[in-house]
């Protein structure tokens, strides 16, 4: 079982150099806002998908992360007014609602809202039970990121999402095939050239590991 929420979050926000310097964190107010968002959503009957750094950590022990991400479709977006937004763009909208902030990924985006209907997962977080993205989801969703990210030049994200990818392949290993055919009608011929490649290349890093360190397959 995953621990709750607000409690992630404030593990995320505590432990990072960045926030030393600001006031600490409100733990009450931030669980509190974690309740308040998610039975928001559970009260309008607001169908969501957890995804992002929350939903990889109820599958791997991973990095911290500081803000909760969803995919939602805009329509349902206007039932929350209650979250204010800061940036935004053809698929993804920066929200803040109290402490939180809220990243969220737009069902107009086709590749999205697939992921929303069919890899989804309840995963219980402290005492309450989520709409999780699956594991297949989480990977379809970083692999569908990288090309944008090394053509931007953000390398250190799309590192860590590589790194994603590999601690769920070692756990959750599937095959490469149906995840690149699912992402083929959203992304050019040579990006999924590139993540054909960079599938085989985590797979070999994880064939080698488990030869060189007698590591279990289980």
């Amino acid at each position: 079982m995953t621990p709750n929420i607000g409690a992630v979050l404030i593990h995320g926000q505590t432990f990072d150099p960045k926030n030393w310097s600001n006031n600490p964190v409100n733990e009450t107010t931030l669980f509190g806002a974690v309740n308040a968002l998610f039975d928001l959503l559970e009260r309008r009957k607001i169908p969501y998908l957890l995804v992002g750094g929350i939903a990889l950590l109820s599958y791997i022990n991973s990095r911290n992360t500081q803000d909760i991400d969803l995919i939602l479709s805009r329509q349902d977006l206007q039932k929350l007014p209650e979250i204010t937004i800061i940036d935004e763009n053809k698929n993804f909208i920066r929200g803040e609602f109290e402490q939180l902030q809220i990243d969220i990924l737009l069902t107009e985006n086709k590749l999205f809202k697939q992921i929303a209907k069919s890899c989804l997962a309840e995963r219980q977080f402290g005492d309450r039970i989520i709409h999780c993205v699956t594991v297949e989801g989480l990977i379809l969703l970083k692999l569908y990121a990288l090309p944008s990210l090394y053509r931007q030049g953000i390398f250190d994200r799309a590192s860590l999402y590589e790194n994603d990818i590999l601690l769920l392949l070692i756990d959750y290993p599937l095959q490469p095939t149906p995840l690149l055919n699912r992402l083929k009608p959203h992304l050019l011929d040579s990006d999924l050239d590139a993540l054909r490649q960079l599938l085989e290349d985590l797979q070999t890093r994880i064939r080698r590991r488990r030869q060189t360190f007698g590591a279990s397959s289980e």
